[in-house]
C-alpha cells in the first residue's frame, strides 16, 4: 500500500488501521476469504458466501445527509429519509473507533464505462469478500490508473459496526447513509453486499441528471445490426435473463447511463438472482455459477460434495450470483452502446391482465416509466400471501434521489431527439392471475422480444385495449395470436374485466401523486378510471 495510501485513507478519518490489502487480485482474495473463514468453496469453483439475517437490501435503514448541498435538491420522503450532518459525523467517529486495528481490504475502482461521466471510487470492509464483490461489480483500475486514483467517492462498509437508535437516531442497527458533501457512504450491521452497490448507484442517479445524463436501473444490449436495446424492470421481472441473450452483445445488466454519447455500462460485473436457474433456460447465467471468481450468495451447497443446489431457496428466495461481466461470452468488453433503437419496460403482471406486448407512445413511456409496476407474488416474500401490486418510481424508486419527473423529463427528451420506439412487455401470469393461469412462457416472450427488436413490429397493425389503453399488436411471429389479447386467454371474460378495471384502478391512484408534477400530454396518456 505504501504511506501515500495510508495518508489517504487516514485524509478519510481512517486512522491506526491493523493491516490494509490493497487492490487484491481474485485469487488473493480468494485465499484470505477461506482463511478468515468468511465462505466455502464450492466443487465447481465458485465462493458460497452467507449474509445472515440480511439477505437482501434494507429498505428503511437508508438515509442522505440533509445539509447545504442537498436541501432543496432530493425528494425527501420515506425512500429518501433526511439524516443529520452532527449525528453522521457522530456515528461515524465511532465507526472509524471500529475499524482501528482491524484488517481491512480496499479497492480502487471506477462506475461509467464512458470516460466522459465515469466516476473513481474507493470500497473499504474489513470483509474479504466484500472487496471480491466490489473488484466483480465496478470497473477495474489499470495499474497505472491504481497508482493515481483519486476517488470522488468512498465507500466504508463494516458489516460487524452496529448503530445505537436511541443515540444516533437510526430505525435499527442497520445503517446504509449517503453523504454528498463529504463523498463519502457508511454502512454498519449487513452482511448483504447489494447495498455497497445499490449505494454507489444512488450517488450516480442524483450526480448525472445535473449533466444531462439519464441514469437507469435497465439491462442493455447490441443485436448485430448495431442497434442498441434497454430492459427496463423491477427484481424478478426477467431483465437479466433476457438482456443475457447470446446472439446479442450484452453491454450490462442493471445499471446504465443514456448520455449525447449513448448507453453505458455503470458496472464491470452482473448481480444476478441464481434461484431456480437452469443450463437449459439461461445457459449463459447458470455458467458463471460454477466459474471461479463468482460469488454464490446465500446459496445452499452440500457439507460433503459442496455441490451447489439452485433450486433450493430455504435460506432465501433472493440467492444471489456476483461475477465480473467478462465471463458472460457475449459481453461488450467497452461496456458501451450507440443510442437505443427501443426501449422495453418489463414487468411481471401477477394479476394476468396486462397483455404479453404493446405499443408505447412517448407520453405513455414517461406514464408507465413513472409508475414503474410489477406484482409481487406469493412466497416470494415474508407475508406475501396473494398478489401484490408494487409501483416503484422509474423501476428504481428505492435509489433515485431526484424526484421522478426528472427522470422522466430526461426519458421522454432523449426519446424524441434520438427517435426511440417504446414498448410494455408482461412477463408475468396469462389465462388467470397467480394460482389458476399460467406463467407466460418464456419461449414466447423471447419471441416477442426478438420481433421488437428485430422491428418485426412496427408495421403490424394494432387494437387499443379499452381498459389500460395500451395498442396490442394483433400478431407477432412465435406467439399465437390467442395469447395475444389477454381477456381471450381467460376462461371467465367477467372476472377478466372486473381484475382488469382493479388494477387499472391501482394504476390512476399511485400516479395520483406525481399528476400535478407532470406535462398535460403525460397526465393524459394516464388511466382515466371514472
Amino acid at each position: 500500500m505504501g504511506n501515500k495510501g495510508r495518508m489517504a485513507l487516514e485524509a478519510q478519518g481512517l486512522r491506526g488501521l491493523g493491516s490494509v490489502h490493497w487492490n487484491l487480485s481474485t485469487a488473493e482474495l480468494y485465499e484470505h476469504v477461506l482463511r478468515r473463514s468468511e465462505g466455502r468453496l464450492s466443487r465447481q469453483g465458485a465462493l458460497v458466501v452467507l449474509t445472515g439475517q440480511h439477505t437482501g437490501r434494507s429498505a428503511n435503514d437508508k438515509f442522505i445527509v440533509c445539509d447545504d448541498s442537498t436541501r432543496d435538491t432530493v425528494w425527501w420522503g420515506k425512500v429518501n429519509a433526511p439524516y443529520e450532518s452532527n449525528r453522521f459525523e457522530a456515528l461515524f467517529e465511532r465507526m472509524t473507533a471500529y475499524l482501528e486495528g482491524r484488517e481491512v481490504f480496499v479497492q480502487d475502482c471506477f462506475v461509467g464505462a464512458d470516460p466522459d461521466y465515469r466516476m473513481p471510487v474507493r470500497v473499504v470492509t474489513d470483509y474479504a469478500w466484500h472487496s471480491l464483490f466490489a473488484r466483480n461489480m465496478f470497473i477495474k483500475a489499470s495499474a497505472e490508473e491504481a497508482e493515481n486514483h483519486v476517488p470522488q467517492f468512498t465507500v466504508i462498509n463494516a458489516p460487524g459496526f452496529r448503530a445505537d437508535p436511541a443515540l444516533d437516531e437510526t430505525n435499527s442497527e442497520t445503517f446504509i447513509i449517503v453523504n454528498f458533501a463529504r463523498k463519502l457512504v457508511i454502512v454498519g450491521d449487513t452482511s448483504y453486499a447489494g447495498e455497497t452497490k445499490k449505494s454507489v448507484f444512488s450517488v450516480m442517479n442524483y450526480l448525472l441528471p445535473f449533466r444531462d445524463v439519464l441514469p437507469m436501473h435497465a439491462s442493455a444490449n447490441i443485436g448485430s445490426d448495431g442497434r442498441t436495446a434497454i430492459f427496463f424492470g423491477l427484481s424478478g421481472t426477467g431483465k437479466t435473463t433476457l438482456s443475457a441473450d447470446a446472439s446479442r452483445t450484452l453491454i450490462g445488466d442493471d445499471e446504465h447511463g443514456w448520455s449525447d454519447n449513448g448507453i453505458f455500462n455503470f458496472e464491470g460485473g452482473c448481480y444476478a438472482k441464481v434461484i431456480n436457474l437452469s443450463a437449459e433456460q439461461e445457459p449463459e447465467i447458470y455458467a458463471t455459477t460454477r466459474t471461479f471468481g463468482t460469488i454464490l450468495e446465500n446459496v445452499v451447497v452440500d457439507e460433503d460434495t459442496r455441490n451447489i443446489d439452485l433450486f433450493d431457496g430455504s435460506l432465501t428466495e433472493n440467492t444471489r450470483g456476483s461475477y465480473p461481466i467478462e465471463q458472460i461470452p457475449n459481453a461488450s468488453p467497452e461496456g458501451r452502446g450507440g443510442h437505443p433503437a427501443n426501449i422495453i419496460f418489463l414487468t411481471c403482471d401477477a394479476f394476468g391482465v396486462l397483455p404479453p406486448v404493446a405499443r408505447l407512445t412517448k407520453a405513455q413511456a414517461m406514464y408507465h416509466f413513472i409508475n414503474g409496476y410489477t406484482a409481487k407474488v406469493a412466497g416470494t416474500e415474508k407475508g406475501v400471501t396473494e398478489p401484490s401490486p408494487t409501483f416503484s418510481p422509474c423501476y428504481g424508486g428505492p435509489f433515485m434521489p431526484l424526484h421522478p419527473r426528472r427522470y422522466a423529463e430526461l426519458l421522454g427528451l432523449k426519446m424524441e431527439r434520438y427517435g426511440v420506439n417504446a414498448w410494455f412487455v408482461n412477463t408475468g401470469w396469462t389465462g388467470g392471475p397467480y394460482g389458476i393461469g399460467e406463467r407466460m412462457a418464456i419461449n414466447h416472450t423471447r419471441a416477442i422480444v426478438n420481433a421488437v427488436l428485430d422491428g418485426q413490429l412496427d408495421e403490424v397493425a394494432t387494437t387499443t385495449d379499452p381498459i389500460f389503453g395500451l395498442d396490442i399488436p394483433v400478431r407477432c411471429p412465435g406467439v399465437p395470436e390467442a395469447v395475444l389479447e389477454p381477456r381471450n386467454t381467460w376462461n371467465d371474460k367477467e372476472a377478466y374485466d372486473t381484475q382488469a378495471r382493479k388494477l387499472a384502478q391501482q394504476f390512476a391512484d399511485n400516479f395520483a401523486k406525481y399528476v400535478d408534477d407532470v406535462t398535460d400530454e403525460v397526465r393524459a396518456a394516464g388511466l382515466d378510471i371514472g
